[in-house]
């Protein structure tokens, strides 16, 4: 049996994976392109391994050239920004509420923020839609 794991590892060879790593300096809130990536021949636990994984995606953190990105260090691009009006949509069942609110953050698709209703200041959580809105409830 040990034989058999010795001659099996002989013949697999080494192996190795690609690490996805910033090609250049991108600043926080950048969207990323083909030019901003490279691929480095090294394992990095946790990083990126493949391309598509990054492009068309918004840089949440400065992306230092040379250093492997992580799924932390991007995301959806924000379609909603800090202090903006947005409608506030509360579901319930059949019941539907809608208000105008204040985004106390950025978001994008899918991204769960904090919006203060501008009619009662009360503030509340909900998740960014696809037109903009924020979702508030069921």
């Amino acid at each position: 049996m040990v034989r058999l794991i010795f001659i099996l590892a002989l013949i697999t060879g080494p192996v190795t994976a690609d690490t996805l790593v910033a090609a250049r300096t991108v600043r926080s809130h950048a969207i990323i392109t083909p030019d901003d990536i490279a691929i480095k021949d090294v394992a990095i636990p946790g990083a990126l391994t493949i391309p598509e994984e990054a492009i068309g995606q918004e840089a949440r953190v400065v992306l230092y050239a040379g250093r492997p990105i992580r799924p932390g260090d991007i995301g959806p691009a924000a379609i909603v920004d800090r202090n903006q009006i947005v409608r506030l949509i509360y579901k319930s069942g059949s019941l539907q509420i809608i208000a105008d609110g204040r985004s106390l953050g950025r978001g994008g698709i899918g991204d769960y923020i904090r919006v203060m209703n501008l009619s009662s200041r009360t503030t509340v959580s909900g998740t960014v839609t696809a037109d903009g809105s924020v979702t508030v409830g069921h």
